[in-house]
């Protein structure tokens, strides 16, 4: 394959990458690699556009199911792919490198044993990956280099795939949201709820959307003075309105009420405006964190609204944990699903990792959020700075409420409005391209809002259009950086790195073929709000996502009832395609004895149709 022209910034093909790698002092192996690159094989998966392939190179994978298999590992741009060479069955993998989250060198020259040399890969998709290689002649110099170099770009220098790729798709992704279409559609603005461009350049607060909705009453100056009282200047913004009884979920950050208990007069009448806006009687905040962490960000600056100061407010803590706790909590889970699981002892050690407990408060939370929406009773959320259990909170809240974000395009919407545009940091959380695995601000709160969504949809099997293979395909390209969705921090960041018009959105993959992310059970019901039970004994851990990579799991994915009806339906649409045949085959000239017919209880084909549209 010939690489196009490259200009500076972008992944070089492989005899140019090694040339780099040497011209800067790295190692003299990567002639090696040059001299390899030049017999590579025929690839047996299809390249996307835009990616180059780097490395060949004959490898060991010690699969932890099938032990160790010979074959060969091929390095792109944007993906490590291994094909067994012997193998029956055939094994292979395909891992795009944005999923890499640590690369370690296993051995040394000296070790010991069959296969106690090569690579350790930790992935951050709930596997990990091991390869062995020939001791002689530190045949995995060149390798690790160049995995290093291309699974953490920004950390060299380079560019996330997402820049480099050519893909083209049917639909723009990157049209699915738009901030005013989606506040019309709510009813905004009102009397009591205004649009404001005030945070157009991002002056008020950089972490925060451009357009925002917020309280008829408040000026422009009672904003900015609000934004110094609230940390990041993150300030209480409408994220939703309740289009019978008015009432609205707010999102913010903490007060930065400080040991010494500092008030702020204007923070305090803005929020009593937002209670007022709807006539509530009091304002219900949810802090999602435990009390005792509000009280102990005293110490950093931060706190939480006290009664004394806001007097028609009551307070609610949600005693969600932060980030780190989540963070282990996963680790913890990777350990007893990942390479295998153990019979056992399985209860008890699912019950260690806290997973499914925090699942629960977080589905608990935001469930008294919707419970109190829909009482007619205006709410506002925040945790610390207002975008990693906040957004949960608000989102999940809003699936509860609004059917619209239960749709396909509706939760896209939604994901774009209070995660994206809100200043989720996937940057900080996910660690795009970066190689410090062991970065404190690393944590999977977005993973475990898409389980809580998993859930719910568990649940409510004919609640929701989109099915399971959407949730896995937004956490696969999560991780992947083929496209710009989950990209950098927040909307500022996008907007510096022109992101929009750089790089495809996911949801042009995904809206391009529609018909594979469709829940055939759906069934539309425009006002019903749902309340998932949020118990120990109805939830469950999602296998086919945390178990995914066990063979034996594979093999028993699909549902036999979803599989019969995924065939009852491709069934009709061939009978319909096959009546639609039928009737060109009328209507043409040459079947004039059919056209001519006065029979008076002839069928009319519109009448069939109907018929074969009738429901399974």
């Amino acid at each position: 394959m010939t690489a196009p022209h490259v200009t500076l910034g972008e992944v070089l093909p492989a005899r140019a990458v090694q040339n780099r790698l040497t011209n800067s002092g790295t190692d003299n192996c990567s002639l090696c690699a040059s001299r390899e690159s030049l017999k590579m094989e025929p690839l047996a998966v299809t390249l996307l556009p835009g990616e180059e392939r780097v490395i060949d190179k004959d490898i060991m994978y010690i699969c932890p199911f099938s032990g160790p298999v010979k074959g060969k590992v091929f390095i792109t741009n944007y993906r490590l792919y291994f094909k067994s060479a012997d193998a029956d069955p055939s094994v292979t993998l395909n891992v795009p490198l944005g999923a890499i989250g640590r690369v370690e060198k296993m051995g040394g020259a000296s070790s010991r044993g069959e296969n106690s040399y090569g690579l350790d890969i930790t992935c951050k998709d709930m596997r990990n990956l091991r390869f062995a290689l020939k001791q002689e002649g530190h045949s995995r110099r060149d390798i690790f280099d160049i995995l290093f170099r291309y699974a953490f770009p920004l950390s060299h220098g380079l560019l996330l795939f997402a820049y480099l790729s050519q893909e083209k798709y049917e639909e723009n992704g990157w049209s699915v949201y738009k901030p005013m279409d989606e506040f019309r559609r709510q009813g905004l603005p009102t009397d009591k709820w205004r649009i404001t461009f005030i945070n157009d350049n991002y002056e008020l607060c950089d972490t925060y959307p451009t357009i925002l909705v917020v309280p008829f009453k408040a000026t422009e100056e009672d904003l900015r003075k609000v934004s110094t009282f609230r940390s990041r200047g993150r300030i209480p913004v409408l994220s939703w309105i309740h289009r019978e009884n008015q009432a609205v979920i707010c999102r913010c950050s903490q007060p930065l009420v400080g040991m010494s208990g500092k008030r702020n007069k204007d923070d305090e009448r803005y929020l009593d405006v937002i209670r007022e806006a709807n006539g509530t009687a009091k304002l219900t905040i949810y802090d999602a964190r435990p009390s005792v962490n509000a009280v102990a960000n005293k110490a950093t600056g931060g706190g939480y609204e006290g009664d004394d100061t806001y007097q028609n407010a009551e307070l609610v803590f949600l005693d969600i944990h932060n980030i780190h706790v989540m963070r282990e909590s996963l680790k913890k889970l990777k350990d007893i699903v990942y390479p295998n699981v153990e019979e056992s002892h399985w209860l008890s050690s699912l019950e260690s990792t806290h997973w499914l407990e925090h699942i629960k408060l977080v589905l608990s939370g935001a469930i008294q959020v919707a419970d109190k929406i829909s009482g007619g009773n205006s709410v506002v959320v925040h945790c610390s700075d207002g975008w990693d259990r906040t957004a949960q909170l608000t989102s999940l809240a809003m699936l509860m409420l609004d059917s619209h974000y239960r749709t396909l395009r509706g939760f896209q919407v939604l994901l774009e409005k209070e995660w994206i545009s809100f200043g989720h940091k996937f940057a900080s959380r996910i660690g795009h391209g970066d190689k410090n695995h062991a970065d404190q601000d690393r944590s999977p709160i977005f993973v475990q809002f898409i389980d809580c969504v998993w859930q719910m949809t568990k649940q409510f099997p004919t609640a929701f259009e989109f099915n399971e293979r959407l949730l896995m395909t937004i956490l696969d390209h999560l991780f992947s950086c083929r496209f710009g969705t989950f990209l950098y921090n927040c909307e500022s960041a996008r907007d510096t790195n022109e992101l929009r018009s750089k790089t495809v959105s996911l949801w042009s993959l995904v809206n391009s073929d529609s018909t594979s992310y469709l829940n055939p059970f759906y069934t539309p019901e425009s006002s019903r709000v749902l309340y998932p039970v949020a118990s120990m004994r109805h939830l469950e851990l999602w296998v086919t996502y945390y178990i995914r990579w066990n063979p034996r799991i594979r093999q028993q994915q699909q549902s036999p009832v979803e599989q019969r009806y995924i065939e009852l339906l491709a069934l009709r649409d061939e009978y319909l395609k096959k009546l639609e045949e039928l009737q060109l085959t009328d209507s043409s000239p040459n079947s004039s004895h059919l056209s001519n017919s006065s029979a008076p209880n002839a069928a009319s084909p519109t009448q069939h149709i109907t018929h074969l549209h009738t429901p399974f």
